[in-house]
């Protein structure tokens, strides 16, 4: 190769190694650029959570209950019934004549009586003369054993009157007993007397519900018994029905011994003219008091495959920040305000609303507060 053709290669080899270098340092000296954030999915605002009071409640599930049934039975037997004056459902009063029992037997069986105490007061009268009389003579014309006999008949035909007095009395309560008066206000909520039946004594004739009074009785579990007292508030509410307030009267003594569960009973006001009818299914609410609990607005979760999410604001810049997907333990509800147990803290910037819009990772625009 001629020197010629060698210089012009050293030149062309020079000029290559200048170019690289000046375009190597005007690469360092331009100024470094942001890669921006991608286009906000969503505008949104921003909210933290919150320490707030919230109620703290128990619930249970139970019955709706008369507060006393009394039964009402027949306290005559072997007599037909004339009469049935009421049905279920009926609101009587105390006193008022249910049922009445045919009584032509009972009026003969109360005549039969107070002849057999007419003639043993005849009697008595007789014998109360006559031992008189042998008191007087008895040291002049009677001896000590006829005196003694007098006196003895004498006190026979009292003993006589005493006892045809008692069944006088007897058959009197019978023919009372043969109109069934009801025991209390209420309403008959059964009915077991038939019109010309004949009842034995003690048949069950009419149930009535007591002054018309319901109560709930909710069934609870020994712990939760623990929690509870005498006169404790109770939301008590029937579905599709309505909801009433009562108090707890008192707890059952002793516990079902197949599943350890025990029955609170809770006075219901008014429960009747609220609509509520004894058997009906009721769910109750105990107030307990309130406890602290961080708290988010319940617009700011988002529910997805079972599990509760919020999402979290990290790399903000200006008005664009990305939102962090974040799964959250939920605990009580306080009205649309629900407890945060674990996942956020109280410093959190969290997406106010439409989280269910978004995804994590998703870039957001941050509305000014």
């Amino acid at each position: 190769m001629s020197k010629g053709k060698i210089g012009a290669l050293f030149v062309g080899v020079l000029l290559t190694i200048g170019i690289g270098v000046a375009v190597s340092r005007a690469t360092e000296s331009a100024p470094s650029v942001i890669a921006p954030i991608a286009n906000p999915a969503l505008s949104v605002s921003v909210i933290r959570p919150e320490m707030r009071d919230i109620p703290v409640s128990l619930t249970a599930n139970g019955s709706i209950a008369p507060w006393q049934e009394a039964v009402i039975g027949a306290e005559v037997g072997d007599l037909r019934l004339s009469a049935v004056n009421v049905q279920v459902g009926e609101a009587v009063k105390k006193g008022q004549v249910l049922a009445t029992f045919s009584d032509e037997s009972v009026l003969a069986d109360v005549a039969q009586s107070r002849a057999v105490l007419a003639e043993a007061e005849a009697n008595q009268a007789d014998a109360r003369i006559n031992a008189e009389r042998a008191e007087r003579l008895a040291s002049k014309a009677l001896s000590a054993q006829q005196v003694g006999q007098y006196l003895t008949s004498e006190k026979t035909a009292n003993a006589k009157v005493q006892l045809a007095k008692a069944q006088l009395d007897a058959q009197l309560l019978r023919l009372k007993y043969t109109k069934v008066l009801a025991s209390d206000d209420g309403v008959i909520s059964a009915r077991g007397a038939t019109l010309g039946a004949v009842a034995t004594k003690g048949q069950e004739l009419f149930r009535l519900i007591r002054q018309n009074r319901l109560e709930w009785r909710g069934e609870l579990t020994a712990a939760e018994m623990t929690q509870l007292k005498p006169g404790l508030k109770v939301r008590v509410e029937v579905p599709n029905v309505g909801i009433i307030d009562g108090r707890i009267r008192f707890l059952a003594p002793t516990l079902d011994v197949q599943n350890r569960n025990g029955l609170v009973y809770v006075d219901l006001p008014n429960a009747v003219q609220s609509g509520l009818r004894a058997g009906m299914f009721a769910r109750g609410e105990f107030d307990l008091g309130n406890s602290t609990g961080l708290t988010v607005p319940q617009q700011a979760l988002s529910l997805r495959d079972g599990f509760s999410y919020v999402f979290v604001l990290s790399e903000q810049t200006e008005d664009r920040a990305r939102v962090k997907q974040v799964k959250v333990q939920l605990g009580r509800r306080n009205g649309d305000q629900l407890e945060i147990l674990a996942g956020v803290a109280v410093d959190d910037r969290l997406v106010a609303s439409g989280a269910s819009f978004l995804a994590d990772g998703d870039s957001v625009r941050v509305l000014a507060q």
